[in-house]
């Protein structure tokens, strides 16, 4: 029991489900365990698409998410190619969340296969926890998860990913300089190719080596926020709080066409089917808009914009596929079209 007037030293766990299109995939389908499974687009890795994920076997062979699926056939064209599923893992993803909150109610949802929780004022230990929390999304769900805790959000997540498949690793603050220290800058949230090539340009390759940057260093490379940012974080350091309860601000639909198209009928078609899937996405959200942004992206890769925001909130469909057809009009369409989308933003709760 502990004092009053002492806090629980802080104890955040991060939960990534392993490879979980695919498992999901295994799981309706053993024949497919052991095989390179990658799941993308269409299924068809000849047609235009990007990988969501792959198993471990197929990431063996280099295979990675967000690879184009002609580059994933290339490297492994033994590999089972899938179309995405995305209700099904939708399914998969609220029933093992579901087993969570017999853990702890402070949760924090960030994607379909991964949450963190806070499991400061629990009495038992982490590794008893996190074999619960194991156990349980086993049994609901047949797959496995790997787990990360430490005393923050930034080093749980980068904890999850050091024991994978259905690992458990613990962090803590005095495994900074032996674990942390060594791994490549590039593994602390928020780094992405730009800044790791900034970084390398000037030296920096692990974490420990930016955690040997200065402040003032680094306030001077990146700016104020960011370079405290990364001051912080290379140390270990991360007050961010969980948030157990967030409001959508947009919601978007977008597709690609397999082959470039002119035709405005096909257009036309394509942003109607799109409104409907945005205004459907509203009422199951509860929610209504004013702006609407119609995206087009030409074969040339030119990206245009327009938005229109109307009086009143509404989630009528016939008045938000006029608004989407009003952004349409104000686009030269005077190129092959690769891509289309339809964004709902400043939005507000339906009332009643």
């Amino acid at each position: 029991m502990m004092p009053a007037n002492k806090p629980a030293k802080r104890r955040i766990i991060h939960i990534d489900m392993d490879a979980f299109f695919a498992a999901v995939e295994e799981q309706r389908k053993p024949e497919l365990r052991g095989s390179p499974v990658v799941i993308g687009g269409r299924g068809d890795p000849t047609k235009r698409g990007v990988v969501s994920t792959a198993n471990y076997e197929a990431r063996k062979f280099g295979i990675h998410s967000a690879m184009p699926m002609m580059i994933a056939y290339k490297l492994c064209p033994q590999a089972v190619f899938l179309p995405v599923d995305y209700e099904a893992y939708v399914t998969a993803s609220r029933q093992f969340k579901s087993t969570l909150l017999s853990i702890t109610p402070i949760i924090e949802d960030i994607g379909i296969d991964e949450v963190y929780l806070d499991i400061s004022e629990l009495a038992d230990t982490s590794e008893n926890i996190i074999a619960r929390i194991k156990a349980g999304i086993k049994e609901k769900t047949g797959l496995t998860c790997s787990a990360g805790v430490a005393a923050n959000k930034l080093l749980a997540k980068i904890a999850s990913d050091m024991q994978k498949p259905d690992g458990l690793t613990i962090l803590n603050e005095e495994d900074i300089e032996s674990r942390l220290w060594p791994l490549p800058a590039r593994k602390l949230y928020g780094i992405g190719p730009k800044t790791e090539s900034y970084l390398k340009n000037i030296g920096i390759e692990t974490i420990g080596q930016l955690a040997c940057l200065t402040l003032e260093k680094l306030l001077e490379y990146f700016g104020h926020s960011y370079g405290q940012y990364l001051y912080d974080s290379a140390r270990g350091i991360n007050e961010s709080p969980l948030i157990t309860h967030w409001e959508a601000k947009s919601v978007s639909r977008e597709t690609t066409f397999q082959k470039d198209v002119k035709d405005w009928q096909v257009i036309a078609r394509t942003l109607a089917a799109l409104t409907k899937e945005v205004v459907n996405d509203l009422h199951d959200g509860g929610h209504r808009t004013k702006t609407i942004t119609v995206k087009i992206r030409f074969s040339d890769f030119q990206t245009l914009t327009r938005a229109k925001t109307i009086d009143d909130y509404t989630d009528s469909e016939e008045y938000l596929r006029k608004a989407a057809f009003a952004c349409l009009k104000r686009i030269d369409l005077n190129k092959r079209v690769r891509l289309i989308g339809v964004r709902a933003s400043n939005l507000e709760k339906s009332i009643g």
